[in-house]
C-alpha cells in the first residue's frame, strides 16, 4: 500500500468512527468538499501535511493520532 491509499483509508476510517460524512469532514474542517472528495476517490493520492493537519483540526485530533493507524505501517517505497 502507497501513502495516498493508506490517507485515503485513514479517512474513511476516522469519518466512520465520528459517524460523519466526507461533505461533514469537510465543512468541519475547511477544505473543499472537491479536494476531500478527490483525495477519498483516489484522484489525488498526494494530500500535503497542511491537509492533513486541517482534517486532524476538524477532527480535534492530532497528526500522531491520525497516522498511529496499521494502514501507515509497511508502506511501499516511494522512490524506485
Amino acid at each position: 500500500m502507497n501513502i495516498g491509499e493508506a490517507t485515503r483509508l485513514r479517512i474513511l476510517e476516522l469519518c466512520k468512527e465520528n459517524e460523519i460524512t466526507i461533505n461533514k469532514l469537510s465543512t468541519i474542517s475547511g477544505i473543499t468538499q472537491s479536494t476531500l472528495s478527490n483525495i477519498v476517490g483516489g484522484r489525488n493520492n498526494s494530500a500535503t501535511i497542511s491537509t492533513v493537519k486541517k482534517l486532524c483540526d476538524g477532527l480535534n485530533i492530532s497528526i500522531r493520532d491520525f497516522f498511529a493507524s496499521h494502514l501507515f505501517d509497511n508502506l511501499e517505497q516511494e522512490i524506485k
